[in-house]
């Protein structure tokens, strides 16, 4: 991200505003901390590790926006607690909650151990829950939005991701039941499914090359997903343009899942 662009997005549509992002030094929910910081954002970087943080948290900096990287295992809700006491302390509230800390890996359901499925769940699910828990006063206190980040493994069944499927699941469940329960208090909950992104760590590690082509051409656009894409809608999600969306899952995958059961030539 430049300057001038960072000049330019000073003042954008989410002037003034907060956001506590976890994942937020790599991947998907680095691309999103960098737009929502172009859109004005101040963003607090959430991860275990600084050293995923520091430099991305440095690059927004440098290019005339505000962000701080906060060490924190999203499954420790003290330790996410502290995360988001540092953010008040440092931008004075959290006004946006995203959700992106994620693991994941490939396993068969026959070979997959208790600890490796509960791992995930724990880091996806347990960790979106602690995280929205810890926020929301903040966000109740500044009518606030939660953006989480989903997937569309488990729309039709994924071979070797029945963990990442299944926490996912219960993010979505967990989108919609904050947007009922804490719709009252001003709270928006909604989340982004991204299908096959191909410019992440994800889909370098856990789709082989042979599966590439095959994948690409099971989606009705004809291409993969870019980062970008999830950029755009998680700006658009967390802005007043989406005032009245609450509860949604969005999925932004090209049509991917729909087509899911094609046969393709």
């Amino acid at each position: 991200m430049s300057a001038e662009v960072g000049n330019i997005f000073a003042g954008g549509i989410l002037a003034g505003r907060v956001a506590f992002v976890t994942g937020g030094g790599t991947g998907i929910t680095g691309g999103v901390a960098r737009a929502l910081a172009e859109a004005g954002a101040r963003v607090a970087l959430v991860s275990r590790k600084l050293e995923h943080l520091e430099p991305a948290a440095a690059r927004i900096n440098e290019a005339g926006g505000e962000a701080l990287a906060v060490a924190a295992d999203v499954r420790d809700y003290a330790a996410v607690e502290r995360a988001v006491a540092a953010t008040v302390e440092r931008f004075g509230g959290v006004d946006i909650a995203v959700n992106g800390a994620a693991g994941n890996f490939l396993c068969a359901a026959s070979e997959l151990s208790p600890n490796g499925f509960g791992t995930v769940v724990d880091i996806d699910l347990k960790g979106t829950f602690n995280v929205c828990r810890a926020a929301f006063e903040e966000l109740q206190k500044r009518r606030g939005q939660i953006l989480n980040i989903s997937a569309t493994l488990h729309y039709l069944g994924t071979p070797m991701q029945l963990h990442v499927s299944a926490a996912k699941a219960g993010v979505d469940a967990l989108t919609r039941n904050l947007a009922v329960e804490w719709g009252r208090h001003g709270i928006r909950s909604n989340a982004i499914a991204p299908g096959p992104i191909e410019d992440t760590e994800g889909m370098s590690r856990l789709v082989p090359e042979p599966v590439k082509e095959r994948l690409r051409r099971n989606i009705p656009l004809g291409r993969f997903g870019r980062i970008r894409d999830i950029e755009q809608c998680a700006v658009f999600l967390c802005s007043d343009a989406a005032a009245f969306i609450n509860g949604a899952v969005i999925v932004i995958d090209g049509g991917h899942w729909l087509g899911g059961n094609r046969m393709v030539g």
